[in-house]
């Protein structure tokens, strides 16, 4: 009799499957939603931030502020697969960078459930992008798992840089400065 854990292990793979990459353009599914955090600086730059702030606030921050984000990013991903445009979504996402930036540069101290409720609404404006483009032969449910698990591996880097260079309070603070330049470079 195989145990719980072996049948589980053994249908793993299902999860992480989707339509055949026999041919091309039938490419998504989980990878792709995996790797789309991680080709966009735009992404990026404010998955790692918003990790980054949360550590420097410490708390009840270290983990309200990602979780937060990830739960608005999965609403703002469903949106985005519906077809829910919001307006000026490239600003906005440009915005959450050079905001992210400029929290850490000057080390703002916000309550933690104000700070949450910030990094919340720059989340529904990356999820609706990454539902908006997700592949279309993509199984949304995957692609969607893919991003999220994605953003959720950015935070906990986001936290650890955050931790590493908390006694380096000005490398923190010019880490701040370089992502909030980012953020400008991307509104222009």
């Amino acid at each position: 009799m195989q145990s719980k854990f072996m049948r589980s292990l053994a249908l793993a793979p299902l999860v992480f499957c989707g339509a055949a990459a026999a041919h091309p353009g039938h490419n998504g599914g989980a990878l792709a939603g995996l790797m789309h955090p991680l080709l966009g600086a735009d992404h990026l730059l404010a998955m790692l931030a918003v990790g980054v702030w949360a550590a420097q606030m410490g708390g009840r921050a270290r983990w309200l502020l990602p979780t937060s984000f990830l739960a608005l990013l999965a609403l703002g991903g469903v949106l985005g697969m519906e077809g829910v445009a919001l307006p000026m979504i490239e600003g906005g996402i440009a915005t959450s960078v050079l905001l992210l930036g400029l929290l850490i540069a000057f080390a703002v101290k916000l309550p933690a459930t104000l700070g949450a409720a910030m990094v919340g609404m720059f989340a529904v404006f990356h999820g609706v992008a990454h539902g908006s483009e997700m592949p279309a032969l993509s199984t949304a449910w995957q692609y969607g798992l893919g991003f999220v698990a994605s953003s959720a591996a950015l935070h906990a880097l986001g936290v650890r840089l955050g931790d590493a260079t908390r006694q380096h309070g000005q490398w923190l603070r010019a880490a701040g400065a370089a992502i909030t330049l980012c953020g400008v470079w991307m509104a222009v």
